[in-house]
């Protein structure tokens, strides 16, 4: 796809500053800006790649003054990185703004399909499928028996839907999530053996939900296990059976989260997290990476460590600690100076 300096301009609702015709069809750094790209200036740090960077278009803030002659046409605009972010988002739409159902693929006959539907080909839709409005379904794609999806929701290649998951509008949901495979159940036997216990419950994930590549999200044994309204879930993210987790909540990835452990809203949990079954974390916890969560957590705590420590008892705490063998040696020759008087 290419567009033109003057068509970018009208998107933007900027002004050119240079030649209106020309085109571009890929985005770049602007240090690493190659004739037929288009890149932006925000931050002045790297004000000095402008003069030679080669990309035909950049995008830069309506008060920035050139010092040097320039090599690039101009689209001005009140702020050059929302400007920026504005355009990437409507390239991402352009890019995946694909319709109809290519071949081959399976569809229940008592699937019910939205307006505007891309089926990907090899993509398996089960028996009473209900799929909403501008839904847009990768090749691979599996959706089983009783699924519900709701308006412009894009599932990308490879992704597992297992039965009865309802999935509400305008998420997002990437390549090898699985949603709804068993919770993690099994009690044990007077022999020691385990028997499973059936997971018989569902997911449901609210609107606006975002979830990695490779993350995971078990059904509940039962009721449900809920992602709410506005969550974002990096990749390669467990989340168990029963699990809740509150609106605008987000996780970075390889963390995990035990079953039946209810997380309030607005929080933000880093990579590599541990938490534990059966707790309650508040509202607005912030919790550093690699921490382990083994206890209830009250609202607007920040933790880190594990066992986790209030932020500011564990940065004290660890002051001492790898001062210990200082420490230590100074305890020692305090009591053999004792012990020689």
């Amino acid at each position: 796809m290419k567009f033109t300096a003057e068509q970018i301009a009208t998107i933007l609702e900027g002004e050119v500053d240079g030649n209106p015709k020309i085109e571009v069809s890929k985005l770049s750094k602007i240090e690493e800006g190659e004739i037929g790209s288009l890149t932006f200036l925000s931050n002045p740090k790297y004000t000095s790649y402008i003069y030679s960077t080669n990309a035909s278009i950049t995008i830069v803030d309506k008060g920035f003054t050139p010092e040097e002659q320039l090599n690039t046409t101009l689209i001005r605009v009140e702020n050059a990185y929302k400007a920026f972010s504005k355009l990437l988002e409507y390239y991402n739409m352009v890019k995946l703004n694909k319709t109809g159902i290519e071949k081959p693929v399976f569809k229940s006959e008592n699937a019910k399909l939205g307006k505007n539907i891309y089926l990907g080909a090899f993509s398996y839709i089960g028996d009473d499928v209900m799929i909403g409005d501008n839904v847009k379904i990768f090749p691979g794609v599996y959706i089983g028996d009783n699924v519900v999806i709701g308006d412009n929701v894009i599932v990308f290649a490879g992704a597992k839907i297992y039965s009865e998951t309802n999935i509400g509008n305008n998420c997002i949901i990437h390549s090898g999530v699985i949603l709804g495979a068993d919770g993690f159940g099994f009690a044990p036997s007077d022999n020691g053996e385990y028997n499973k216990v059936p997971q018989t419950g569902n997911v449901i994930i609210e609107d606006s939900v975002d979830i990695g590549a490779g993350t995971t999200i078990d059904r509940a044994t039962l009721g449900s296990t809920i992602i709410k309204k506005g969550v974002k879930l990096d990749n390669q993210i467990q989340i168990a059976h029963n699990v809740e987790i509150g609106e605008n909540t987000v996780i970075a990835a390889q963390t995990g989260i035990a079953g039946s452990t209810k997380i309030g809203k607005n929080c933000m949990i880093g990579g590599q997290v541990g938490i534990a079954g059966h707790l309650n974390i508040g509202n607005n916890v912030k919790i550093q990476a690699q921490s382990g969560i083994g206890r209830n957590v009250k609202d607007n705590e920040t933790l880190q460590g594990s066992p986790a420590l209030n932020y500011g008892d564990y940065n004290k705490s660890y002051v001492h600690f790898k001062n210990f063998p200082k420490i230590i040696d100074r305890i020692n020759n305090i009591e053999k100076k004792n012990g020689n008087e």
